[in-house]
């Protein structure tokens, strides 16, 4: 992580004196905000990391005597497909779409927005997704029924 970490801190630092610079020989008072935003933007990110690196051990990656068997396993929970972010980008179309033409279309989107918030955060808690990040041991050692008889339910 100290690499991230000092490659956002670099471009924090160049991005300084192109501010200065930008804002000197432009008088663009958007251009130079934007610049001055994305310096504290860049430094933040920088700052997280390199903290983060501080206080964790050094990952595989970040080490030069590393193997490239170390770096295998299973590297975390990534979930399939899901339709909740296309229900998403659609309330919230409809609810854009009636701050132009009228209250009642807000008052639709805006419900449809709360349905698909809601279905996207509870995803994983209902329906045949319940267990998706779980093995078939794990749920018979809970005393549930698996909703599938692979291995992995992601199978």
């Amino acid at each position: 992580m100290k690499v991230e970490g000092y490659v956002f801190a670099f471009i924090a630092v160049f991005l300084v004196p192109v501010t200065i610079i930008y804002g000197w020989l432009s008088q663009d008072w958007t251009g130079t905000t934007c610049l001055v935003m994305s310096i504290g933007l860049t430094a933040m990110i920088g700052y997280y990391l390199l903290f983060t690196a501080r206080r964790m051990e050094a990952r595989p990656e970040d080490r030069p005597d590393a193997e490239v068997s170390e770096g295998s396993g299973e590297v975390g929970f990534f979930p399939p497909h899901s339709w909740w972010p296309i229900a998403l980008a659609a309330s919230f179309s409809i609810t854009m779409v009636g701050l132009v033409f009228g209250p009642f279309l807000v008052l639709m989107g805006g419900l449809a927005l709360v349905v698909s918030v809601l279905g996207l955060l509870f995803e994983y808690y209902v329906g045949i997704n319940r267990t998706q990040g779980q093995t078939l041991g794990a749920l018979q050692a809970l005393g549930e029924r698996p909703t599938s008889p692979h291995k992995f339910l992601g199978d």
